[in-house]
């Protein structure tokens, strides 16, 4: 009898558990002549993808088949039949199925399945984003999403690092997650992590089917504990500039780190340098007037969404003076000046070694000009402490004393004795405030003679001058006698040398001649008939001996 199979389709299941039954309930007679003639089915255990089309042939060689058909939960259609043989076409195979062929020989039912498998690459493979940024020394969870995708059991998944297999699993669950865990180190900054999938259907006579994800870089980092190490003035003054330097070691990348330098409110402009895994961040600040007091200097550095953090304390303050003041800058002679040195708040202020009754008072003095006080110089210092700092400043003021012309006899001598056509120089000096105009001009021709300088003297410059210092303040006069004496000769002082030198000589033989005359005891007498003759003494009347003539 003919077995009756549903004409509409059943559910994969249904059909699987009908066609078991079949064969377990309704097994052909030990020796049944349909067994010499098997039914064949081809393609026998065919693997396709998804969704193909199918053709099915069920044959027999038995000489009088009957009813030969295929049952089957897909849709199927009948191409084409003949004795022994009948072909069918299954659509749109979208899942794994067995298929029956059957058929009657010789009145007993041969039958003959085949398994379809059909495989579909997964819809998606995708590797969870990574973290931001991920700490060296802890643990990175990498995670893939697959969806779709069968045979399962011949479908793996891979997590790389690169090309570096990291993890191999089977994918189970639809849709599927597969993890794994990996010790990030600092050679994982800038590493590509991806997961693929691998359909092995070898064993069908295909191939391996690889999809790999898009890849996501690492960004690792190491921020170290300790705070950055901040260098700051303790102090700075208004308008003035100072450097401030912040620097973190053991960053890592120190490259990728961001750095932020405020005073208060006030945002610096740091110029950042890296070497190695040391981080220098160098700005300048300047004291504005509104920032007086105490401030705070902050320094950030972040990298990998942490913070490294430093402050330091910085005291802001303004040091106005010393001012120093003269009652008047030019005094006349005999007036009084009062000297004032001042300076701002808490500032003490010491004027010509005298210091202010406290800090913040002025410092005066009081004086009557004199003569010997033109061009003296007052001095204050002013001195500031600021948070243990000491801060000097100095300033200086001269004084102009006015007062009249004066000549001094030690400048200007009373007498000047000059010798005839000779190169002098008259050397008056006058002094005063304002300096004086001074000219020396002869006693009844008003002839002037030069000061202070070279000029060809002659006997018309004998004479008698007045010298006269003139200013605003008044005049001073003072007489000088100038004595131009005649130079003689050459010949004239040869002559004269002459002379001097003849009276010497005459001089000392007359001396010579008185001097012997005195030693002798008698007179000579020198008798003028001969001259040949000795002398002979008057006095003593002896001869002495004749010696020739």
């Amino acid at each position: 009898s003919a077995t009756m199979v549903p004409s509409w389709p059943l559910p994969e299941p249904c059909w699987t558990l009908l066609l078991s039954l079949l064969l377990v309930c309704c097994p052909l007679p030990p020796g049944a002549h349909g067994q010499a003639f098997p039914l064949r089915v081809e393609p026998q255990d065919p693997v396709l993808p998804v969704g193909k089309s199918l053709v099915v042939n069920c044959s027999t060689q038995c000489p009088h088949p009957e009813l030969i058909t295929l049952e089957t939960s897909l849709l199927k259609e009948l191409v084409g039949n003949s004795l022994g043989w009948a072909a069918f076409r299954l659509s749109n195979v979208t899942s794994n199925s067995r298929v029956l062929c059957s058929g009657f020989c010789n009145g007993s039912q041969v039958t003959g399945t085949s398994e379809i498998t059909v495989y579909r690459f997964p819809d998606q493979v995708e590797l969870a984003p990574l973290p931001l940024w991920q700490p060296v020394g802890e643990n990175l969870i990498l995670r893939c999403q697959v969806a779709g995708g069968v045979p399962r059991d011949h479908l793996s998944v891979v997590l790389l690092r690169g090309e570096e297999e990291l993890s191999r699993q089977l994918v189970v669950a639809e849709p599927a997650q597969v993890t794994a865990t990996v010790l990030v180190g600092r050679g994982d900054h800038g590493a590509n992590f991806s997961c693929r999938t691998e359909l092995d259907l070898q064993s069908h006579g295909l191939g391996l089917f690889k999809n790999t994800s898009a890849p996501h870089q690492l960004q690792t980092f190491v921020l170290p504990m300790i705070p950055p190490r901040l260098i700051t003035p303790r102090v700075l003054e208004v308008g003035m500039s100072r450097q401030v330097y912040c620097t973190l070691e053991g960053l890592f990348p120190s490259s990728e780190a961001q750095v932020q330098l405020a005073l208060g409110d006030q945002m610096l402009n740091p110029a950042v340098t890296c070497h190695g895994d040391t981080l220098t961040a160098k700005a300048t600040v300047t004291a504005q007037a509104d920032q007086e007091g105490a401030q705070e200097i902050v320094c950030n550095v972040t990298l990998g969404g942490q913070t490294g953090e430093s402050r330091k304390n910085l005291t802001v303050f303004s040091f106005l003076g010393p001012i120093l003041n003269l009652s008047e800058p030019s005094a006349p002679e005999g007036s009084t000046v009062t000297v004032i040195c001042m300076a701002g708040a808490r500032v003490q202020v010491v004027l010509d070694g005298v210091p202010a009754a406290a800090p913040g008072q002025p410092a005066q003095l009081q004086l009557n000009a004199t003569e010997s006080d033109d061009q003296r110089s007052f001095f204050c210092s002013a001195t500031l402490e600021v948070d243990g700092e000491i801060f000097n400043r100095n300033t200086s003021v001269q004084l102009r004393v006015l007062y009249g012309p004066k000549i001094d006899r030690a400048n200007c001598p009373e007498r000047w004795k000059w010798k005839d056509k000779t190169m002098q120089i008259l050397q008056c000096q006058a002094r005063g405030n304002p300096a004086p105009q001074l000219h020396c001009l002869q006693e009844g021709s008003r002839r002037e003679v030069p000061i202070g300088i070279p000029f060809f003297v002659n006997l018309k410059y004998n004479g008698t001058y007045y010298c006269q210092a003139a200013s605003s303040r008044g005049t001073y006069t003072l007489i000088v006698v100038m004595d131009v004496q005649n130079r003689n000769s050459p010949f004239v002082n040869i002559f004269t040398g002459v002379l001097v030198i003849v009276g010497v000589v005459t001089v000392a033989v007359a001396s010579k001649y008185l001097f012997g005359k005195k030693k002798r005891s008698g007179f000579y007498k020198v008798k003028q008939e001969s001259t040949s003759l000795p002398l002979t003494s008057m006095q003593l009347n002896q001869a002495v001996g004749e010696e020739p003539s």
